[in-house]
């Protein structure tokens, strides 16, 4: 398929696949008409005489400063170098180009009043794979990201730094090997390139790429450890989960039931004598579903915003540009920080299910180890995954409970989206490593209740395990086994589709 920025819609996947390139976008007819329109109509207020904001006059508290027309490419190129602010670490390359993909779509809808040179240009980035580099600090997420998408666009104006590999170069170097000259912004441009939320939005659509496979993989961790547990298929039959109809719920229920489809090890718990398992192995449709719910609600409002106009003024006709707050951040940073609960939770439901693994109940030894005293089994990498889970307990403060004025007082409160949008993927890190060990315990369970076979699809993802970790039979240097543990997990090894039952 090829999509065409500014008429069709983005989705999470159409969005992934034009950044790794399965996907070809352009621009059509269409959306060239839309831009060169809108970009008439800012020529025309930008000669007026009467005050347009952001066309001929300052910007934030100076926003009742008229600027002249001669004046007008200096102030462009002012905004781009004043606001470029940033501090810390880059941002990943793929978000910043993820940035760029996005920020191209919103510029081609026909409301921002950039000129067609200027989206060409950043599909030319895109397409020389020169992508700018964009410190991970500074926004407030309000008027938008402003000094990640002032960094974002310095290469434009032949300033900044570009990604060559792994290795950081002056944009003038890199722009002068491809044979392109740096451009001069006319009137709204320099605006229409910082104002948005492709920053808080590109950390969005990482975080839901990494967890919609965490969602699956918890389910596939919490079976696997039910398995080591020879626990109780009872909590995920439908009739529960019929009166009680999330859907989150329901769809971890039927999940559930296909990890367990032709199990002899399940079987084998109609023997014991339990009434009921803890809630860690019993409630995960609960608790796995209302992530998944809140997976949802993120997603459907990420897939608004990555089809949305956010820059400010919008341009609407010749007479008239309209300066509103399309650009705040709120509706996002709200719920990545919900999301991020989400995250933590997966986590530490599935640190109680380690935990539990150890105590040396229904059949399992302590430690999960038969040489205990001597050995120390499996204790001691529980106490890391605590730690995560606790890490990630920290990184749930909601950013976007806070607000503090800037720009003297005229953006008086903003949204704080970027340090949600952040923190979300610093709490699914850490969720990759909790599943890790999780995931290297179930194993180890499933190990004593041999010669009892699982499930196929639990059997295949236990040889994945296998492969790369062996049974502990005798104390040994674990950190090789969870970093190998981290590493499937990471890439995504593990087959969570369950198909239909």
């Amino acid at each position: 398929m090829t999509f065409k920025y500014g008429v069709d819609r983005l989705n999470l996947d159409i969005v992934n696949g034009i950044a790794n390139g399965t996907i070809k976008a352009e621009l059509c007819q269409e959306a060239l008409d839309k831009i060169n329109k809108s970009r008439r109509n800012v020529d025309i207020m930008a000669s007026s005489d009467k005050a347009i904001y952001g066309i001929n006059t300052g910007f934030g508290p100076l926003c009742d400063t008229q600027i002249s027309p001669e004046e007008t490419h200096l102030l462009q190129k002012n905004l781009l170098i004043t606001h470029a602010v940033g501090v810390g670490e880059p941002i990943a390359k793929p978000i910043s180009k993820l940035m760029l993909i996005t920020k191209v779509h919103a510029l081609s809808q026909g409301f921002s009043g950039i000129r067609l040179e200027v989206v060409e240009r950043m599909l030319a980035f895109i397409e020389l794979d020169l992508i700018p580099v964009v410190p991970e600090q500074g926004s407030v997420g309000a008027s938008g990201d402003l000094a990640p998408l002032s960094h974002l666009f310095l290469p434009l104006i032949g300033e900044g730094e570009f990604w060559q590999g792994s290795q950081i170069v002056p944009a003038a170097q890199a722009l002068k090997e491809h044979g392109l000259a740096p451009l001069e912004l006319h009137a709204k441009e320099g605006l229409a390139l910082i104002n948005g939320t492709q920053f808080i939005l590109s950390h969005g659509i990482t975080a839901l790429t990494r967890m919609r496979y965490l969602l699956d993989l918890a389910d596939l961790a919490g079976a696997m450890s039910i398995e080591g547990m020879q626990g109780s298929q009872s909590p995920f039959r439908p009739e529960l989960h019929e009166i009680r109809a999330f859907a989150g719920n329901i769809e971890v229920a039927t999940r559930m039931r296909r990890f367990f489809k032709d199990s002899e090890n399940m079987a084998a718990h109609t023997d014991c004598d339990r009434v009921q398992d803890p809630y860690s192995l019993r409630c995960i449709p609960q608790v796995h579903g209302a992530s998944r719910n809140a997976y949802n609600h993120l997603k459907d409002m990420v897939e608004i915003e990555m089809n949305s106009v956010t820059d400010n003024p919008i341009v609407i006709s010749a007479e008239e540009a309209i300066s509103g707050g399309g650009f705040h951040g709120q509706p996002l940073a709200m719920v990545l920080d919900y999301a991020s609960i989400a995250a933590a939770e997966l986590g530490n439901i599935s640190d109680r299910r380690c935990y539990l693994l150890l105590e040396g109940l229904h059949g399992l030894p302590r430690l999960l180890t038969t040489s205990g005293g001597l050995n120390s089994g499996m204790m001691i990498p529980q106490y890391t995954t605590a730690a995560l889970v606790t890490e990630n307990k920290s990184l749930c403060f909601p950013p976007s409970a806070d607000s503090v004025p800037t720009s003297m007082g005229q953006e008086d409160h903003v949204s704080m989206g970027s340090i949600s949008g952040r923190k979300l993927n610093q709490i699914l890190g850490n969720l990759e490593k909790i599943f890790a060990i999780e995931l290297m315990y179930a194993a180890q369970a499933i190990e004593f209740r041999r010669p009892n076979k699982c499930s196929d699809l639990i059997e295949e993802n236990f040889s994945i395990i296998r492969a790369k970790v062996a049974k502990l039979e005798e104390d040994r240097l674990l950190k090789p086994d969870i970093d190998a543990m981290i590493t499937l997990v990471k890439s995504q090894a593990f087959n969570v589709q369950t198909g239909s039952l």
